[in-house]
């Protein structure tokens, strides 16, 4: 285990940023977002977490897959470069990090991905364990560690002292590069952590949904679930607005458009939304006419469908992002709870 004190981490992500490009929570204009680390950003580390996730990094919001080109007969294809750039990117918290592994679960499998497989074997996970969960925060229930996220190197803030653990072979080899901006830990650092770790996860039981029962969705039928009249209520105050969607960190819907400029055709993704009408609009018409439809079929997915295709493995991590940000104060606690499966209620 290795540290360094908090006021020489400019130096060491100067270090960082002269090997690779670095990803760091930026604040710009009162909000906190990833961003690349430069002298003359406000790095915020202490933001426990941005307003959108780090989804974007690794599945950006739009990009291209190829261009056709067409000049007098003859007709080009020219399939984008995969991104190789190596990036580290330094703050993920452990919710961020698990909702990789969902992405991973649809990107990863067959058929892969590559662009999306290209910046996760370029890119390194540094990432920060949470030392004051917010009241939003409900990790827990989804069998996150908030005091120990997964990543290459993991850290930990202490008393003004970062504590910096590689945890694999990628984070071991950057860990060597920086080795003279690191001091190894003096005997006893371990104990140090782990007790902030046992004070970290005191936080966590405490919070106000950290028991939240999943049992439900492991146990009842899905078409009771699907035909509960829970969803007559619960939608009605939606907008269809697909914030949601957008600063969650593990939805992974997009759609594929043709750009046409002359004699060329762009095409690209994009990431779109369940949420939105013409979601589901096809040639034939639409097979969710309603918002109730679109509403249900969100958190269908995310508590029934993802984990029935993905060994148990639920698509929500416990961020809390869509507590915050839903104008209509709708979220998938509330429908948690409302299927009457919350031991708080």
């Amino acid at each position: 285990m290795y540290k360094i004190a908090k006021e020489k981490l400019p130096s060491l992500f100067a270090a960082v940023a002269a090997q690779m490009d670095l990803y760091l929570p930026v604040k710009k204009n009162g909000q906190v977002n990833y961003g690349i680390w430069s002298k003359e950003e406000e790095i915020a580390l202490d933001a426990l977490t941005t307003v959108t996730s780090p989804k974007d990094i690794f599945f950006p919001q739009s990009e291209t897959l190829y261009n056709c080109c067409l000049e007098e007969k003859k007709l080009t294809i020219a399939p984008e470069a995969v991104n190789e750039t190596p990036f580290a990117l330094f703050g993920i918290r452990a919710c961020d990090a698990e909702g990789l592994k969902v992405l991973d679960q649809v990107f990863l499998s067959d058929p892969i991905d590559t662009y999306y497989q290209a910046r996760r074997e370029h890119g390194i996970l540094i990432a920060m364990a949470c030392h004051q969960p917010e009241e939003t925060c409900f990790c827990r229930v989804f069998g996150v560690k908030a005091q120990e996220p997964a990543g290459d190197i993991v850290t930990w803030m202490i008393d003004h002292t970062l504590f910096w653990e590689p945890k694999t072979e990628k984070g071991s080899e950057l860990t060597e590069r920086l080795i003279e901006h690191l001091s190894l830990a003096e005997y006893g650092a371990e104990e140090i952590v782990k007790k902030e770790q046992e004070n970290i996860g005191n936080l966590v039981e405490k919070l106000p949904y950290s028991h939240l029962s999943l049992e439900v969705f492991r146990q009842e039928k899905l078409i009771n679930l699907f035909q509960s009249p829970v969803w007559d209520e619960l939608y009605k105050t939606c907008l269809g607005c697909g914030v949601c969607t957008f600063i969650c960190p593990t939805c992974q819907c997009y759609d594929i458009q043709d750009y046409p400029s002359g004699n060329t055709i762009r095409r690209f993704r994009c990431w779109d939304s369940c949420m939105y009408s013409e979601f589901t609009l096809m040639a034939h018409g639409n097979i969710r006419n309603t918002q109730k439809e679109r509403f249900r079929q969100r958190f269908m997915h995310k508590l029934v469908y993802f984990p029935e295709n993905n060994n148990g493995m639920f698509s929500c991590v416990g961020c809390g992002r869509c507590m915050k940000k839903c104008p209509s104060h709708l979220n998938i606690i509330k429908v948690i709870k409302r299927l009457g499966v919350s031991e708080d209620v």
